[in-house]
């Protein structure tokens, strides 16, 4: 077998607590940068860029925020889309009013952002579980609400801003194509970061938190700082994610977009494609994304047969199905599954 760790010595820290300690992986990693940047570009459709790879992307983005934020650090959060919602909202305002980079504005909406979820993170200095769950959904209603009913926010009541014409460095984003290497580029670059920042110390105290976190106060771990960087971290992802949901594929900021059954679906990617991993991130997302057009390519022989009611509801119904069947078979989802049949590529074919 070619996936082994034989050979492959250690003879240095860096070495040790590299991010892809086998060859393969680093291949394989790199072969994937290798189509996101050339191949799918060259050779994919518009309708495929922009209606199913830059979602993607923008997605597997809050996925990765909700995940560092629950799968991390334990903390439940189900208002999640309401500070994608703040993110699209401060970009629109900071480059559309007051002419800041489209780059800055992107970024600076994520700081913006993680300030308004380190406020809503508050409660979790004194709750958690399900109280902080019903918290934090207080969140997603309030935020909706300001931002409707504050027309220096939305304009109206109808909430939703046209998004204006994007230049950066003088160039214009005006393709499909560009939209498409803008978001690519910013989750990669926000990928590398969260990679490498819970495999650090702070990803350790996160992580001593969701396991138990009176015991980790009694080693050192500062639950207050820490759990608020969670917040704030979390949310800086999915403002950016809504960020770029709005200049990249919607074309505009709308309420609509961010409502409460997209928080419930952030849920359900991270549940789907594995809780605290990276790649369930990008599993959940991808799953999220792909399961409306397989629904509808399947059903549509099903038309005259099904009942109107139930197919206008599948959707709901089979990914609500799926997160209830991965929560029985696999908690730890996708991810787990992969990361299972690496283990026995590993060891093939002894058993232990």
């Amino acid at each position: 077998m070619f996936y082994r760790e034989c050979r492959n010595f250690k003879d240095s820290y860096a070495s040790d607590m590299a991010i892809f300690p086998i060859p393969l992986d680093r291949w394989g990693f790199i072969f994937m940068l290798f189509m996101a940047f050339v191949i799918v570009p060259l050779f994919a459709s518009e309708y495929f860029i922009t209606n199913i790879i830059i979602p993607f992307y923008c997605f597997a983005l809050a996925a990765f925020g909700l995940n560092v934020l629950a799968g991390y650090a334990g903390q439940i959060s189900i208002g999640h889309a309401a500070f994608m919602a703040v993110g699209a909202y401060s970009s629109f305002i900071l480059y559309g009013r007051y002419d800041l980079p489209l780059i800055v504005s992107i970024l600076g909406a994520g700081v913006i952002t993680a300030a308004v979820g380190t406020f809503f993170g508050l409660p979790s200095l004194r709750i958690k579980g399900f109280y902080l769950a019903i918290a934090t959904l207080a969140s997603q209603f309030i935020i909706e609400w300001i931002i409707v009913h504050v027309q220096w926010i939305s304009g109206g009541v109808f909430g939703t801003i046209e998004a204006p014409k994007m230049f950066m460095f003088g160039f214009p984003i005006d393709t499909a194509v560009k939209k498409y290497y803008l978001a690519l580029c910013i989750m990669v670059l926000l990928m590398t970061i969260g990679k490498n920042l819970v495999r650090g110390q702070l990803g350790r105290n996160w992580m001593a938190i969701r396991d138990v976190d009176y015991a980790a106060e009694i080693i050192g771990v500062n639950l207050y700082r820490d759990k608020l960087t969670a917040f704030a971290v979390s949310t800086f992802y999915a403002g950016v994610a809504g960020s770029l949901i709005c200049f990249c594929y919607v074309g505009a900021a709308n309420i609509e977009e961010f409502n409460v059954m997209t928080s419930f679906a952030l849920m359900g990617m991270i549940i789907i494609g594995g809780l605290g991993t990276i790649l369930g991130s990008f599993l959940g997302a991808g799953f999220f994304v792909m399961l409306p057009i397989g629904i509808n390519q399947s059903l549509a022989s099903f038309m005259d047969v099904v009942p109107a009611d139930i197919l206008s509801n599948i959707e709901s119904i089979i990914f609500g199905g799926l997160i209830v069947f991965f929560l029985i078979v696999e908690p730890y989802g996708m991810a787990r599954l992969w990361h299972t049949i690496k283990d026995k590529m590993r060891l093939w074919p002894f058993p232990y």
